[in-house]
């Protein structure tokens, strides 16, 4: 019972922790039953190249940021449920060792460590929470992801059209393909649902033709309607530059931190039974 409580205290001291640094601009985390399982900075595929950012595993949500003042600061907290995540394995490429795809609803995005051991073992703890997670609420995995976007040095010309880009003609993404195309060609709107079910995101011509009739007519009737509130064209796109940062830059941070997992377990077995009782 002591151990139990000196891990409760402890884990609520590193969640709080988590919680201040990403200051008033961050949503609050802790949660009865939410244990901080890891921590540690991954680089993350961007728009605009790898970024270094710092990722914490809790046992149901996934929540990374932008790294602020050599990690005691962080901004940008998004916050992913496990139970809608979907993770792929990949083999090393040119540019990037160690990586693998985190797929979700609303964004997809490439990860990268510093190591192949730190690969596996951040693959194996989120899937080792997701198992325990669809066993207590027998929810069955999801299987409509938001696709990856080509990073935009990745083309320099429209994908659509062949149209160079230049100062004036700039890239954009389609939200349904992940294709660079141009603004000709991308000048249409549609609702994603799953990526966002009231938002009007940009789509290429191509995507925009593969819609459903009822989508089509939907996004014609929004486009004469100016006053109607368009999803934004930097829709979660990661914008600063005092981040960016070389690969190499991965061989100088700690590597991730675990928790230990028989105190993790002992709690949440615990906290499980303690709500069984009040329930009874």
């Amino acid at each position: 019972m002591v151990d139990e409580l000196a891990f409760s205290q402890e884990n609520w001291a590193r969640i709080h922790t988590v919680e201040n640094s990403f200051g008033p601009s961050g949503k609050p985390l802790f949660q009865p039953g939410r244990v901080l399982i890891g921590e540690g900075r991954l680089m993350k595929q961007s728009r605009r190249g790898l970024q270094p950012k710092v990722f914490f595993l809790f046992n149901d949500v996934l929540v990374y940021g932008s790294i602020v003042l050599n990690g005691w600061w962080h901004k940008k907290q998004q916050i992913i449920p496990l139970e809608d995540i979907q993770l792929e394995d990949l083999e090393d490429s040119a540019s990037m060792k160690n990586q693998w795809l985190i797929r979700t609803p609303r964004k997809s995005f490439y990860v990268a460590a510093s190591s192949y051991e730190e690969k596996r073992a951040w693959i194996e703890h989120v899937e080792d929470c997701q198992s325990r997670l669809r066993q207590s609420s027998g929810r069955r995995p999801r299987s409509t992801f938001a696709v990856t976007w080509i990073p935009d040095r990745a083309s320099a010309i429209c994908m659509r059209c062949s149209d160079k880009f230049t100062v004036t003609q700039r890239r954009h993404h389609c939200r349904k393909c992940g294709f660079v195309v141009c603004s000709a060609c991308s000048k249409k709107r549609a609702i994603i649902r799953h990526i966002h079910p009231t938002k009007w995101l940009r789509v290429c011509t191509t995507c925009h033709s593969s819609l459903s009739r009822t989508e089509v007519e939907e996004t014609c009737c929004v486009r004469g309607d100016s006053t109607r509130k368009m999803g934004s064209d930097e829709y979660e796109v990661d914008e600063s530059t005092e981040e960016e940062e070389t690969e190499e830059q991965m061989e100088d941070h700690d590597p991730s931190r675990w928790m230990d997992p028989l105190a993790i377990h002992v709690y949440l077995k615990q906290a499980r039974l303690f709500r069984q009782k009040k329930l009874c």
